[in-house]
């Protein structure tokens, strides 16, 4: 994986993160279902990395996958995201990070029978993203 473009220290990130973005963002931890601010929005616009700005996702990707995050069938961009895998907690999954600043946003998943153009559900924290509402 290469370096991240937007690289700083755990504590330049605490001076910048809430400690709830923090646990998220930099130690790849989860938001509780159902709670994110974006979960069920339909506003239109830009989805941004809340660490570092990077345009990541839009709302014309984002679709009700009613699993109790935000859920896209792709990103914004096909190098806004890396993808790593993933083998904690005895399962083998797909990590979605920010290409910008390496940061946690959450899974995606394939195959589960979605009507998405990809077939892929990018299963996002709300705490990861900030909409900047627009065209």
């Amino acid at each position: 994986m290469s370096s991240p473009k937007v690289s700083l220290t755990d504590d330049e990130w605490r001076a910048k993160l809430s400690p709830e973005e923090f646990a998220v963002l930099r130690r790849a931890g989860t938001e509780p279902p159902n709670t994110g601010e974006y979960t069920d929005t339909t506003v239109e616009g830009v989805y941004e990395c809340r660490a570092c700005g990077a345009e990541l996702f839009r709302s014309t990707e984002k679709f009700h996958s009613h699993c109790g995050w935000p859920s896209f069938f792709d990103p914004a961009d096909s190098e806004a995201v890396i993808l790593r895998s993933d083998d904690s907690l005895g399962m083998r999954r797909t990590e979605v990070l920010c290409a910008s600043c390496h940061s946690h946003l959450g899974h995606v998943f394939e195959g589960e029978g979605y009507p998405t153009p990809t077939d892929q559900r990018y299963c996002i924290n709300s705490i990861c993203l900030r909409l900047v509402p627009g065209p």
